[in-house]
């Protein structure tokens, strides 16, 4: 186990790296000409994949790609697609196999053992000393330093990707948490100014305000909360941090359950009020999941839900809502203060993944325009995803910085500026609240996701039972996180 008070400290560096990049300098422009000259070396210079293939005849290296998007996609299918043959004209000793892989911590570990996992995958940043510690991600050190990218990177974010100073993946993004609105239903209800905005909601109790009037106006729901599974949980952690809880402490390098809190009862108080007394949310939040919720809010089902930056397309080209009909504004504040949970998603790779794979992983990754290179292919990537995006109902939004290279960072502003097909005023005072000092705001310490698991059980007492006892349920949640902590993590 990480020391509990270097992983704070690592997790107060990512913030504050984040925060600093979010606002970093805005007149940046790309020169695509010349993109690559200051970058890392490229692959043309540092891929023994492509090395090999001027050698003459060797065998087939095949690349099992987790992040083939998922059947429904047919677009973005196509785009990666253009990706493969791109691949396969640098180097056509790849064989790429499109393996559409979603992480889940209830079955990824049969699947690593039993050697089925994708050469490289998604999964959350909760997890990545999880899947070091098990042995079941592949070192990937050599191959980033071989590149140059291994210092391109975000520290504080190769902080959370290493250990004992190896690599062992990359970021793809991050995000944070915010309130996506349906403009839709705001409209119906009146609740927008001179100008088609909506009338959003500044705190939690305006929240349950403009909920209430939305059901009484539309008959739909004011928001779509999640209580089936850990997102649940997830999502309340950041309601409660703007109550003034802290959900998790530290005490001699160990972490402390802090779950039955006041502030943190009063945080699941005000959930169980919007059942019971405002009557704003879906008719059975305890079938609410991460999916259900952005069908909700693309369908019309319901005005409010709580997502991120990272999933604009979800509404959208997923569920149908017109692209200039979504709004992206912060979460509200509460009487303890406004926080965005944020968080991300890194590639990672297969134990079993051999330095060639690897590499051809990397290869695909710039090609996709997620490296930290503004190569002559890395622009055609991000421009063919944007370009994608437009053709499919997205919103062209800015991502997360993950790279320091000021090439990198001009190169991503300029594209997203081109391509841009959303007016910016429906998310700016989200992008704004991120650089406020002291938003952004990690996730908890110690075993998040057993975390998010106890507190999910109390949201689906407290939606069903009107009666239910929240202090009672609260301390019952804290008694069986410590426990966990003790079991798994503070040995």
């Amino acid at each position: 186990m990480k020391k509990a008070k270097k992983l704070i400290g690592l997790l107060l560096c990512f913030l504050l790296t984040v925060t600093m990049l979010l606002g970093c300098k805005k007149d940046n422009k790309v020169d695509e000409t010349n993109a690559d000259q200051t970058t890392p070396p490229t692959t043309d210079t540092a891929n023994p994949t492509q090395a090999a293939a001027t050698e003459g005849p060797v065998e087939k290296i095949q690349l099992k790609l987790g992040i083939w998007p998922e059947d429904t996609l047919t677009d973005d299918i196509k785009v990666h697609e253009g990706y493969v043959k791109t691949l396969n004209n640098k180097n056509p000793n790849i064989e790429v196999v499109p393996a559409y892989y979603k992480y889940a911590t209830d079955t990824f570990v049969s699947l690593a053992v039993s050697g089925n996992l994708p050469t490289i995958f998604e999964t959350w940043y909760t997890e990545p000393q999880k899947l070091i510690n098990g042995g079941f991600v592949a070192d990937i050190t050599d191959e980033l330093k071989a590149r140059g990218w291994d210092t391109a990177m975000n520290p504080s974010i190769r902080e959370l990707l290493s250990k004992d100073g190896r690599i062992y993946g990359i970021p793809r993004d991050g995000y944070a948490l915010g309130l996506m609105v349906n403009i839709e239903l705001f409209e119906e209800a009146g609740l927008v100014d001179e100008n088609g905005y909506p009338q959003y909601p500044k705190t939690w109790e305006e929240l349950a305000q403009i909920g209430k009037t939305i059901k009484d106006k539309t008959g739909q729901a004011g928001l779509c909360l999640l209580a089936k599974d850990n997102a649940g949980g997830w999502h309340f952690s950041n309601i409660a941090w703007d109550f003034g809880a802290t959900l998790t402490l530290v005490k001699d390098d160990k972490f402390i359950a802090n779950v039955n809190t006041p502030e943190a009862i009063a945080a699941m108080e005000f959930v169980k009020s919007l059942k019971w007394e405002y009557d704003i949310l879906t008719p059975d939040p305890t079938n609410e999941d991460w999916s259900t919720g952005f069908a909700n809010l693309g369908t019309g089902t319901a005005a409010m839900y709580i997502a991120a930056n990272d999933a604009v397309n979800q509404p959208t080209q997923v569920n149908e809502l017109p692209a200039e009909k979504l709004a992206l504004i912060p979460l509200p504040a509460g009487p303890g203060g406004q926080y965005s949970l944020s968080g991300g998603t890194p590639y990672m790779f297969s134990k079993d993944a051999t330095p060639e794979q690897i590499n051809a992983a990397l290869d695909y990754l710039e090609i996709m325009g997620k490296a930290p290179v503004a190569t002559e292919d890395a622009i055609a990537g991000m421009k063919a995803d944007n370009q994608n995006k437009i053709d499919n109902n997205v919103p062209v939004i800015p991502r997360f910085p993950c790279w320091v290279d000021e090439k990198v960072l001009a190169a991503e502003k300029a594209v997203t500026e081109e391509y841009s097909n959303v007016d910016m005023n429906l998310y700016n005072d989200y992008f704004a609240i991120l650089k406020k000092e002291g938003n952004l705001r990690l996730e908890e310490p110690g075993s998040a996701q057993d975390l998010y698991a106890e507190l999910t059980k109390v949201l689906q007492a407290v939606i069903t039972d009107k009666n239910a006892d929240v202090a009672s349920l609260m301390k019952t949640a804290n008694d069986n996180y410590q426990k966990l902590l003790d079991e798994t993590v503070n040995k």
